[in-house]
């Protein structure tokens, strides 16, 4: 074959990567209605699928409904080619994913824990994906990459900048994970993961514009703009847990006083309610215990105050709740949607729909596995 230059090059794995994010979508699809679809040469869809059917990164099946003529061979994604992990560092919990390349679940690891130096952290990060990668069934490409979502400042390069709930400064994650495995690695902020993972897989199917309110110990919001993840001038957008609704108010773990996270996370529950866990709370509040309904009430006031705030700046079609309190649905929704009916200007409303996450603890550790598909179908033109 005559050497291509590296433009053709580039052209060509660009081709590749969108008639395999074409087959992810629309399988099963034939050849024609690839090339239909892409707007490519039926001669490139040909030879790019038969690449992709090298690689087992596709396979056929007989053949399919015709329209006159021959009846056409129908293509298959092959999400069982690798695996990917995903995995969600909370500030009480770390959760652990693999699934297949289309997002499916197969084995989840699921801890708590009550402290969070990053030596104690990395150490459970480690055994998990370690049995993750004993226990997956044989495959190609076996694992592609490993996901992470983390409550803070992520900066583009993958180092965590500053974690406050979790107490991490300066932290080469990403370094640290890749030495140990030998595979890429995708450091995200979890808020922004989360928003990715209910786009793709769970309540934000069907919208454009989404604000993922991920309230957990701390809360932190991912922002989708006309179906992109907005990540700001150096990926650090969404802070807004850090934003301040009361002047003089309560200190903040991130050093500021009166943020929104001080008086709307779980962790001001956990501070009003004198109890260990959001579990307990709400085993409360199913006997209608009183002071347990009054504090989800005032919780969920004050997650719609800060939530009005964001539809306001925004004028989003959706917001989801997501990350542990939306564990607590039951008790907070009312409070939110009443806030956001008081104080929300009544443009922004009419429109507007408030959901709680569909894909519940899930939203983050599949949002990074999304990532790590996305960037291994990317590069995967394995160039031939």
């Amino acid at each position: 074959m005559e050497t291509m230059s590296w433009n053709q090059q580039i052209v060509k794995k660009n081709n590749k990567a969108l008639v395999l994010q074409l087959m992810m979508e629309k399988e099963p699809i034939s050849r024609a209605d690839i090339a239909q679809v892409s707007g490519l040469h039926k001669a490139t869809v040909s030879s790019l699928v038969n690449e992709l059917l090298e690689e087992e990164l596709i396979f056929e099946s007989g053949p399919g409904e015709s329209s006159g003529g021959r009846r056409p061979v129908i293509l298959h994604f092959n999400k069982a080619a690798g695996y990917a992990i995903g995995i969600d560092i909370g500030v009480n919990y770390v959760l652990c994913v693999l699934t297949d390349l289309k997002g499916n679940i197969l084995i989840e690891k699921n801890q708590s824990v009550n402290r969070t130096p990053y030596p104690f952290i990395m150490k459970i990060v480690q055994n998990m994906i370690q049995s993750l990668m004993d226990e997956m069934p044989h495959s190609r490409y076996g694992i592609v990459g490993i996901g992470v979502g983390v409550p803070g400042i992520v900066n583009k390069e993958g180092s965590i900048l500053l974690a406050p709930n979790l107490g991490w400064t300066n932290i080469q994650l990403k370094k640290d994970l890749e030495e140990l495995f030998h595979v890429p690695v995708i450091i995200e902020n979890e808020a922004n993961a989360g928003a990715v993972g209910e786009q793709q897989f769970g309540a934000g199917q069907d919208h454009q514009n989404i604000i993922y309110v991920s309230a957990g110990i701390g809360i932190g919001v991912g922002i989708i703009l006309n179906k992109e993840l907005y990540q700001g001038k150096n990926g650090f957008s969404g802070e807004m847990g850090h934003m301040i609704i009361n002047l003089n108010g309560k200190p903040c773990s991130c050093g500021s006083r009166g943020c929104w996270e001080a008086y709307a996370s779980e962790n001001a529950l956990l501070e009003m309610a004198n109890q260990d866990s959001l579990e307990s709370l709400i085993r409360l509040a199913e006997i209608r215990d009183e002071p347990a309904l009054n504090i989800f009430d005032e919780i969920g006031k004050y997650l719609g105050y800060g939530i009005n705030n964001i539809i306001n700046t925004f004028n989003p079609d959706q917001v989801i709740i997501g990350n542990r309190l939306a564990l607590a649905k039951e008790w907070i929704e009312q409070p939110i949607r009443t806030t956001i009916e008081k104080h929300t200007l009544t443009y922004h409303q009419s429109e507007m729909q408030l959901d709680f996450s569909k894909l519940e603890k899930y939203s983050t550790a599949l949002g990074v596995t999304a990532f790590v598909v996305d960037s291994f179908i990317k590069e995967d033109s394995k160039t031939s």
